[in-house]
């Protein structure tokens, strides 16, 4: 039978051919040679809660809470990879439910001690925040995330990894942002929003950047990190949305506010045990009613994998709980609201691919002069990414 032609050429000559396989970043095409990955990937959070699904804001927030929801709570779209170089990457992160573009961003890793990002990205400031919604441990982020993330904005960065051996180990990150928030278009005045982030890795490991210890830890990782902020803008606080107030601070045209803020924070992990804390100050002048306010907030929070002390246990069940306490304005004496929240989770796959988790939590509200409120919720989720 003849052959075909190309059954004549020699195999080395033939032209390689593009790839594409599924890893923990989705579908991912690569080039012959290797200069252009793309990664492509999707995740929908599906959540039951009752009574109430939001954080409550303030003492009425507690008693009118009462609606139980299912809901689609998150559905993303996720393209990243690299061009030209495998050090020249991009990344973009699409919201289908609510038809918002969170991240844009293009970054320069050629050097592991110096690298630079432009574009848009959740801040680098505190560990809970940059944690992706779909790799953290709790079904959401604790009652201190609202009023002291800076949560995504636009600009620039430099940062990098100075890989000491032992305990000359440590994470940088320096940026210069617009300081108006997810989707601004422009700043409204002249300055700009500055963000440092040093992290100190004492047992020369980095701390993964997500919650839980799923990989069990072969050897004990730590990090203990101090970042700060300063902006002046109308805004008090941002969110998914972009920029916003809290309570007391008027958002309008000609509102002005300076913000400063600083963060300590510690993780660990080893062997399925993970441990996370942060603690916040931020203060707030009104530029223009000459009034200011001082909120301080922290959290602790830590879960297990049972199978590593109980055999019995299956290896895919996580305990976890978490603490958290937030003071609206520290001049107010008793001014206090507390988090008591307790999850179980069942992973599926691994890397928080598929994820079921059955949360608990207790939010109390306390001030002088006032009786305690409570309320309590369950929330139930299924995060699943392909």
């Amino acid at each position: 039978m003849p052959c075909a032609a190309q059954d004549l050429v020699p195999s080395d000559t033939l032209p390689h051919r593009s790839t594409i396989n599924h890893s923990s970043k989705g579908f991912v095409f690569t080039t012959p040679d290797g200069k252009y990955e793309l990664q492509l990937a999707a995740r929908l959070q599906f959540r039951f809660a009752t009574p109430f699904d939001k954080d409550p804001l303030t003492y009425a927030d507690l008693s009118d809470q009462g609606t139980t929801a299912f809901k689609v709570n998150r559905a993303r779209l996720k393209i990243g990879g690299h061009a030209y170089e495998p050090w020249l990457k991009y990344y973009f992160e699409y919201e289908l439910g609510q038809s918002n573009l969170l991240d844009y961003r293009v970054m320069v890793e050629r050097y592991k001690g110096l690298s630079l990002k432009v574009g848009q990205w959740k801040a680098d400031y505190n560990r809970e925040r940059v944690i992706s919604s779909g790799e953290q441990q709790m079904v959401d982020r604790s009652l201190i995330n609202r009023p002291f993330t800076l949560d995504r904005q636009q600009g620039v960065e430099v940062y990098g990894h100075l890989d000491g051996s032992g305990m000359a180990n440590v994470n940088y990150w320096l940026s210069a942002l617009t300081g108006t928030g997810r989707g601004a278009r422009d700043n409204d005045d002249l300055r700009l929003m500055y963000v440092a982030r040093l992290q100190w890795n004492p047992l020369g490991r980095v701390v993964r950047m997500n919650g839980s210890d799923q990989e069990r830890t072969p050897k004990p990782a730590a990090l203990l990190a101090v970042a700060g902020a300063t902006n002046r803008s109308r805004y008090t606080r941002f969110s998914q949305a972009g920029g916003g107030a809290l309570e007391g601070f008027p958002d309008t045209d000609t509102s002005l506010y300076d913000v400063e803020q600083i963060m300590v924070e510690t993780a660990f992990k080893y062997k399925g045990f993970s441990w996370q804390h942060e603690s916040h100050w931020k203060h707030i002048a009104d530029r223009h009613g000459d009034g200011t306010r001082d909120l301080v907030g922290s959290y602790v929070q830590a879960g297990y994998f049972l199978h590593g002390s109980f055999p019995g246990i299956p290896k895919a069940l996580e305990l976890a709980a978490r603490y958290a306490f937030h003071q609206p304005d520290s001049s107010v004496p008793g001014d206090l609201q507390n988090e008591y929240t307790a999850v179980v989770n069942w992973f599926f796959a691994a890397g928080h691919k598929n994820k079921l988790s059955v949360e608990y939590s207790l939010i109390t509200f306390e001030q002088q002069d006032f009786a305690r409120a409570e309320g309590s919720r369950v929330r139930l989720q299924w995060d699943i990414s392909f």
